[in-house]
């Protein structure tokens, strides 16, 4: 029965591995919006973080994780005569291989971490029955990475001191490299090893070889990652420039965030968080029976023992003490917390999980911000359309020069345009974000030419729209009201706007949280607006030039 079990949740992590639902700007442009536009040339903005003087973000763990997928697809596309893979093949590529990591790394972790046989099968299943495996885990996050690198730093762990015997030299080498990559992966991944780390102590007295294994083998990892950051961020330095001045990623990032003033940009939060509303998100039922099985106190219960609850909830307890606190930051708790749970044959229970993972599978893994990904992925292929049917010429234009505004939605990764644009055509995007209305109107304005005075309907004659166009395009949800008055078809437009939108592409599974606005609208309402109108639209913009003036 677990067998069955297990294979249907393997289809269903594959089914929203699958799914391009967009969780945080952080999954793309961390990561594959670096590599792809290092690699092949795509279009490509890179955050913050990786341009700021002293850099905060390692290049070190990206190479495994997307250098060397991106770069097997490139040499397979070179060899058969193809400049480069189309954008989303390398999307659903990256996709494929967060899901191969999932299933492989995690479940064989959980599968050695519990170590009694009756229940390794429960926690297995439990695990990947998590909508949090089916999501974040498979989306290219560093949190996904961090997840597995914490779970097979407790197997090395548990490992290397259960083999007395033996110093465990090659068990402790390979965990040298776990934790290096772990640092420069992210800073927050020696809180979740720093008290289960502490039982290798009592080994290394006993086998200093063991202590010179981790300890020289790390310096070595260590010095490996420094030499491919500093070259990542400065290609032209010599082998001495390195050496006198390296470039410590994880450094800088500790630096950054122990500044409270920093941690402000992003967002501030109460220290409790994390455990009163992240954890809650992340496990849900599980997390209520949880804290239920505290009132059996003073016995302290059964799964707060486990070396990976102790993991897991010191490491929250220390992430707590920084204001900034996102779910995604505690995804390594989910599996560890989950294995020491244990399962009882309690229908309410299994019902409440079932429905809990249900609606959020489906709500963060098919419709957050699921259109932004298909839009961005068909916006060249719209783009040349629309020119070639506005040069009123037989072929496209030879120049075009295309803005499209992205408003209420996350930041669209550029790298997802690819090199599929026509040579002739040049296309800008710009992110508005969550600016105004008026405002966002006031921007689409300026983009657009001017009404002429007189009545031939454009400012350029036929000959010179052949060689040069200009188009105006707005990608937006569409349960956002503002944009109804403004549409072409819409009667409100011809009495109140110059500016007229008209729908070219839709997807319906998007729904975008960040536009519910229960407090203005009320709750009904706003569910109605956001989960009823679903979808994100792509609309041309254009002047509403010598309209006629409706008759109401």
């Amino acid at each position: 029965m677990w067998r069955r079990t297990y294979l249907l949740l393997l289809v269903i992590r594959v089914y929203f591995a699958l799914s391009p639902s967009y969780l945080h700007p952080d999954e793309n442009f961390q990561g594959p919006e670096v590599v792809a536009g290092r690699l092949l040339s795509y279009p490509a903005k890179l955050p913050w973080e990786f341009t700021v003087e002293k850099p905060i973000r390692s290049a070190f763990p990206l190479w495994p994780t997307y250098d060397v997928p991106i770069s097997l697809l490139k040499w397979f596309y070179t060899e058969t005569g193809t400049e480069a893979p189309p954008p989303e093949l390398v999307y659903y590529v990256l996709r494929g291989v967060m899901f191969l990591l999932s299933f492989v790394l995690e479940d064989w972790a959980i599968y050695e971490l519990v170590p009694f046989p009756r229940h390794r099968r429960a926690a297995v299943v439990l695990v990947a029955s998590s909508y949090v495996t089916w999501t974040y885990q498979t989306h290219t996050f560093s949190n996904s990475l961090e997840t597995l690198l914490v779970a097979w730093g407790l197997v090395l762990i548990r490992r290397v001191i259960e083999n007395k015997r033996r110093s465990s030299v090659f068990s402790c080498a390979v965990l040298s490299f776990i934790a290096v990559a772990g640092v420069f992966n992210r800073i927050t991944f020696p809180a979740f090893l720093a008290i289960p780390g502490l039982q290798l102590l009592p080994h290394f007295w006993r086998k200093p070889v063991a202590l010179i294994s981790f300890v020289g083998f790390g310096l070595l990892f260590f010095s490996i990652a420094v030499y491919v950051d500093t070259a990542f961020y400065r290609p032209a330095a010599s082998f001495g420039d390195i050496l006198r001045a390296p470039i410590i990623t994880p450094i800088n990032n500790l630096l950054y965030n122990s500044d409270s003033s920093n941690l402000a940009l992003h967002g501030l939060h109460p220290h409790y968080q994390h455990f009163l509303a992240n954890l809650p998100q992340l496990l849900g039922p599980a997390y209520v029976m949880m804290v239920l099985s505290f009132w059996s106190l003073p016995t302290i219960p059964s799964w707060l023992k486990d070396i990976r609850a102790i993991s897991a909830l010191s490491a929250t307890m220390l992430l707590s003490a920084f204001p900034h606190q996102e779910p995604r930051f505690l995804i390594p708790c989910v599996p560890l917390l989950l294995s020491c749970f244990r399962l009882r044959k309690s229908r309410l229970f299994l019902a409440a999980w079932v429905v809990f993972n249900a609606v959020l599978g489906f709500l963060m893994g098919v419709y957050h911000q699921g259109g932004i990904v298909p839009a961005q992925i068909a916006i060249p292929s719209i783009v040349s359309v629309n020119a070639a049917v506005a040069s009123n010429a037989p072929s496209e234009p030879l120049r075009v020069s295309a803005a499209v505004f992205w408003w209420k939605t996350y930041s669209p990764p550029l790298w997802l345009l690819g090199d599929n644009t026509h040579p002739s055509v040049d296309l800008e995007t710009r992110d508005l974000m969550g600016m105004s209305g008026p405002e966002m109107i006031e921007e689409l304005g300026r983009s657009l030419q001017s009404c002429p005075p007189g009545d031939e309907g454009t400012q350029k004659s036929d000959a010179d729209q052949a060689r040069h166009v200009d188009l105006v395009f707005m990608v937006a949800p569409k349960s956002a009201t503002f944009l109804d008055a403004y549409a072409g078809s819409s009667k409100a437009s011809a009495d109140r706007a110059d500016l007229e939108l008209h729908e070219l592409w839709s997807y319906r599974k998007h729904i975008n949280l960040d536009d519910l606005d229960f407090g203005g609208d009320g709750i009904i309402p706003t569910l109605q607006r956001v989960i009823g109108r679903r979808g994100l639209a792509v609309w041309a913009v254009r002047r509403a030039c010598n309209r006629v003036p409706s008759i109401s």
